[in-house]
């Protein structure tokens, strides 16, 4: 039987990757992702897997961010017996996000079927609490560039840089003869970026699977601090609240400190900074865990990821006395799209108003609340009902922590050799599209495959045709 690949989610979309690599009677499962933000794609999350889970032989997964793991505890109801590999802190941040993910399910689903606009009698949730612990129990870590074997497989972990633990995977097949090197980029983060380490250069391989994110934009490179004072500063001026809408692992941990700076320099005003979010407290315990581990520079240097003067707001009474507590000030809170948690009270609240300023700094999928508002939405969907928007909406493009167009070519040449295919996934069609004129002009070869696709390796040529 010849190398197969095949992509189950994460093509043609930027959530829900899965990609699907088999040889012989062993087939590894390259993350394991829900699909979020358009409701056609979160009905896939429902649907059957379009592979039998009961052959997968692992996961071997890229990093703990919910669109790379979640599905894990669905696969495993589905029937997966196998081992999650992963880094270390990976494995400690997947524990925080799973578990939360199951709580919003668990919540989702009873609040349907307290308010009755579920279609389903009674609302149940995708998985829960107990089915996450269970995933947990699967995990097995792995450091940095150490291999695994793994049947006709070997894999090896890489820095990626995009979040604390975050790696490519280097998967090497071996049928008689032939080797083979397949590299799946995972998400790939950006040099010089505060917290992390920079993505290692790509090693020799056959194939590269190259996120494609931000294929057809380049990002913002002026300093973060001098893009957040052009933002923030005209809002605190008029004493208004600043609601920065931010991912719990990394996004929010690098505003809150590019804020700090920003103050103990003098070139904003003192104000305050509350993180309303429990998973950003838990998320930043795990960073300050790894202080010395990864390139965790501000950790060494001050002790601890927060300095002074940035207030967490644990418990849910702390998070609603926020409602009593009046501008100039800064919340930061989950999440990075507007998909739910303790954002959307604040939301609320404060988009009515035009003195308050909805400041974005990810990503925005479409179908999500964060897109609408980036488009320019004048009311917003919230808890049933609509709520107008007549606060400043601001996108800053350069806190992503995917590499740009410019940076993952750069990335993709900065091997030995050039790949002789790259598969282009997780990215909007019209991002992949675009991304695809570039590389094409780099001679790298690229593909841009279909949900559901699957492609077969000529050893021969040392390419693939789609099957």
């Amino acid at each position: 039987m010849a190398l197969r690949l095949g992509f189950h989610g994460g093509a043609g979309t930027v959530t829900g990757s899965k990609h699907l690599l088999s040889l012989a009677d062993t087939s590894i499962l390259v993350d394991c992702g829900l699909f979020q933000g358009l409701k056609e794609l979160r009905l896939r999350n429902w649907s059957p897997p379009t592979f039998n889970p009961r052959r997968v032989s692992a996961v071997v997964l890229t990093h703990a961010h919910i669109d790379h793991s979640g599905y894990i505890p669905r696969l495993i109801r589905e029937g997966f017996r196998g081992p999650v590999f992963c880094t270390p802190a990976t494995r400690d941040l997947a524990g925080i996000l799973l578990l939360d993910a199951a709580r919003l399910q668990e919540e989702d689903a009873a609040h349907a079927n307290r308010k009755g606009y579920s279609k389903h009698r009674p609302a149940l949730p995708l998985f829960d609490e107990r089915d996450a612990v269970l995933a947990l129990r699967h995990f097995e870590t792995v450091p940095f560039e150490h291999w695994v074997d793994r049947g006709p497989f070997r894999f090896r972990f890489l820095p990626a840089g995009h979040i604390l633990g975050s790696a490519f995977i280097e998967i090497e097949a071996r049928e008689g003869s032939v080797h083979t090197g397949t590299v799946f980029s995972g998400d790939l983060g950006r040099c010089d970026a505060p917290l992390h380490a920079d993505p290692a250069p790509l090693p020799a391989c056959d194939t590269l699977v190259l996120e494609a994110t931000y294929g057809d934009r380049e990002h913002d490179h002026s300093p973060l601090g001098d893009q957040l004072l052009n933002a923030v500063q005209p809002v605190l001026q008029r004493r208004g609240v600043v609601l920065v809408p931010a991912f719990a692992v990394a996004r929010a941990q690098i505003v809150a400190l590019e804020l700090r700076k920003l103050m103990d320099s003098g070139r904003l005003p003192e104000v305050p900074i509350d993180v309303d979010s429990p998973m950003a407290a838990d998320v930043t315990d795990v960073y300050s865990r790894y202080a010395g581990a990864e390139d965790l520079d501000a950790i060494r240097r001050q002790g601890t990821l927060f300095p002074r003067q940035i207030r967490f707001r644990d418990t849910p009474q702390e998070s609603k006395a926020l409602n009593d507590l009046p501008g100039p000030r800064i919340i930061i809170s989950a999440s990075g799209m507007l998909a739910g948690g303790r954002v959307l009270h604040h939301l609320s609240r404060l988009a009515g108003d035009r003195k308050n300023q909805i400041l974005l700094v990810g990503f925005q999928a479409a179908g999500t609340r964060g897109r609408a508002l980036q488009e320019g939405a004048k009311s917003i969907r919230l808890h049933g009902m609509d709520v107008p928007v007549a606060a400043e909406v601001v996108t800053l493009h350069g806190f992503s922590a995917h590499a740009d167009a410019d940076e993952l070519a750069g990335w993709a040449l900065s091997g030995p050799e050039r790949p002789k295919t790259t598969f282009l996934v997780h990215a909007e069609p019209g991002a992949a599209r675009e991304f695809a004129r570039d590389l094409e002009a780099r001679d790298l070869h690229p593909v841009v495959p279909w949900l559901g696709s699957e492609y077969e390796f000529i050893p021969s040529s040392r390419r693939w045709r789609q099957v």
